[in-house]
């Protein structure tokens, strides 16, 4: 018999005025007095660290993207913007889900009256969302014209009839077929979606909370715009965008045809500030504020002087400035005096490095190709990344399991954690890289010249990655060079094979590990698993875990998935970030929550107070 699943389980900163921050003074003026400020004083100023790529939810490959379309576009559910462990709470849903006995019916009711954004493409007629439009929106995941990312981790779900559409689409060179109801995916009724998997998804409910990937799409929108879609998301929630500069500014404004929402959340009864936000808030009309601002500035120190001037409303600090806002631990004093709010943890991420397996020099699965990577992975010096380039903001990673997932085990130990140069000396003479010619630098085993290259970026912080890289495989022998290029462009060459090795991290959106094993997952190459890593026995490990409840059998599966890539080696594990995220006092209810993306419509801007300050 079905049942139903309860809640409780489951303005860019312009040339001149960056210039000013980075020369001239950066002490703030005495606080004013808080109170209203006019309309339009009250816009939230945060930064990006990267680059976004676009906005079409389908086709998705970075979080800051993600972040984006996550406040624009709206899943079935989402999560109370307090509660940890996190809760599930109807989103656009009417109620929790009406799931079968063996999880593989899913029943979901959509409210009525809930409508998108206005735009030119619904010709001047305000469109309500109907359980079709979530139809639609899963669909385009599998129609091979959208090249999703994310298709291989929607095609996991098992959606019954779903790949067999993305196939016949691909044999047939024929348009995609979103006309044909397919067993798996249907709207019964204006307001009714059904799900059907073919196995038990008992976690599908996480799949149906991610407002950045499933929120509901238009069709009329992505047929007005054609190929332009990244940039005219048209969603039902809480935000709209206004401006877009790629790669400098993104303003999104609030959505006038928002249905009224208010603030409600269940914060832990030990959590102080969350339940003051609650009871300031509780009751109050979303969003707080009257607007998001997004600048992109990817060095560290701009994004640290520019938050210290009071262009920026929240900043993670910068690892290299780590000391300077906590340097006992704790808040500086300066800091402190000023009402900046502090908030410390070890995020639920991982940071990595892998190898491209189809690679002629780093790539394959013979003993000599993997001892190459081991040995590598055995040169880096994961220490002197921590002290030096983190500033001792993180923790060595054992595995691709963030901390605070199912999955994680914070027991296990593996040589992820291990630099030894000697190893891997002696691992590279045994499998016949040697130094034939005397200049210092190992050849491959049949003689020719051995040269790795490493995609970076161009930040400040990234060349100090590259000088460790640089001297850690200098010191056993290997030569390396780093092709420089934007992230969004090294991401785009990446998907395609083209690289040889990068470095890149990986944050958890649900508080399962299962997303970070995608890496490593055969129908994920080209997707999420950058390294095109395939290997029978972990994608069987993959497949069995998603079927799976959590528990000891599960957790077991975790760790013996994660030995298959320590074997092959695949991808060099590095660490978890420690972040150190401050807030401006002016602003109230920003905290940013693991596993979540959705945040800006929950944080109140006192304008009057930050231009009391002259801000």
């Amino acid at each position: 018999m079905p049942r139903s699943l309860p809640p409780a389980e489951a303005p860019g900163l312009r040339r001149r005025e960056l210039s000013a921050a980075l020369l001239g003074t950066l002490a703030l003026p005495a606080a004013g007095q808080a109170s209203e400020a006019p309309a339009g004083r009250n816009i939230l100023r945060v930064v990006f660290e990267a680059a976004e790529t676009g906005f079409d939810p389908a086709r998705l490959s970075d979080r800051y993207s993600a972040t984006i379309t996550a406040h624009i576009f709206e899943a079935l559910y989402g999560y109370d913007p307090l509660a940890m462990p996190v809760r599930p709470v109807p989103l656009t849903a009417a109620a929790m889900p009406e799931v079968s006995s063996d999880f593989r019916t899913w029943t979901v009711k959509v409210r009525p009256g809930i409508h998108f954004a206005d735009d030119p493409a619904f010709k001047g007629q305000r469109r309500e969302l109907v359980a079709q439009d979530y139809v639609y929106a899963y669909k385009r995941f599998a129609d091979p014209a959208t090249t999703s990312p994310g298709w291989s981790s929607l095609n996991d779900e098992g959606i019954l009839g779903l790949d067999t559409l993305h196939e016949r689409a691909l044999a047939e060179k024929k348009p995609f077929d979103y006309d044909t109801p397919i067993e798996g995916l249907r709207a019964l009724d204006r307001y009714t979606l059904q799900f059907r998997l073919a196995a038990p998804r008992p976690r599908f409910l996480a799949t149906l909370s991610n407002s950045a990937a499933y929120g509901a799409v238009a069709r009329e929108v992505v047929e007005a715009y054609g190929d332009d879609i990244p940039a005219h998301p048209v969603g039902t929630g809480p935000y709209r965008l206004k401006q877009w500069r790629r790669s400098s500014l993104i303003v999104l404004e609030p959505n006038p045809g928002f249905r009224e929402m208010v603030y409600d959340a269940q914060p832990a009864a030990d959590d102080a500030l969350g339940q003051a936000w609650l009871a300031k808030f509780k009751g109050r009309r979303l969003p707080l504020n009257d607007g998001v601002e997004v600048s992109i500035i990817e060095e560290g120190q701009s994004r640290w002087l520019a938050f210290l001037s009071g262009q920026l409303d929240f900043v993670r600090v910068p690892p290299e400035f780590a000391n300077y806002a906590a340097p006992t631990g704790t808040l500086a004093p300066n800091l402190v005096r000023q009402g900046i709010r502090a908030h410390k943890y070890v995020n639920a991420d991982v940071t990595m490095s892998w190898f491209n397996m189809e690679d002629p020099v780093v790539g394959g699965y013979t003993p000599e190709k993997v001892a190459l990577r081991r040995a590598i992975q055995l040169a880096y010096d994961i220490d002197r990344e921590i002290r030096v380039v983190r500033r001792g903001q993180a923790v060595p990673a054992q595995a691709a399991m963030p901390p605070g997932t199912f999955g994680h085990d914070p027991a296990f130990r593996s040589d992820n954690s291990s630099h030894d140069p000697a190893r891997a000396k002696a691992l590279l003479d045994l499998y016949g890289y040697l130094d034939r010619d005397g200049d210092g630098w190992r050849e491959r085993p049949d003689g020719q010249p051995l040269v790795l290259e490493m995609a970076t970026q161009r930040s400040a912080i990234e060349r100090q990655f590259d000088e460790i890289w640089q001297k850690s495989l200098t010191a056993v022998g290997l030569r390396v060079k780093f092709a420089t290029a934007q992230w969004p462009e090294n991401l785009k060459a990446a998907r395609g094979g083209k690289l040889m090795m990068w470095s890149l991290g990986q944050t958890a959106t649900e508080p399962d590990a299962q997303g970070a094993l995608e890496y490593f997952y055969g129908p994920s190459v080209g997707q999420g698993n950058l390294a095109r890593f395939r290997h029978e026995g972990f994608d069987r490990l993959y497949a069995r875990m998603l079927s799976l409840p959590d528990g000891p059998e599960r957790a077991a599966l975790f760790l013996e998935a994660s030995k298959i890539g320590l074997a092959f080696m695949p991808y060099r594990i590095h660490v978890h970030r420690v972040y150190t995220d401050l807030s401006q006092p002016w602003i109230t209810g920003y905290r940013q929550p693991l596993f979540r993306n959705q945040v800006w419509q929950w944080v109140e801007v006192d304008g009057a107070q930050r231009a009391a300050r002259g801000h």
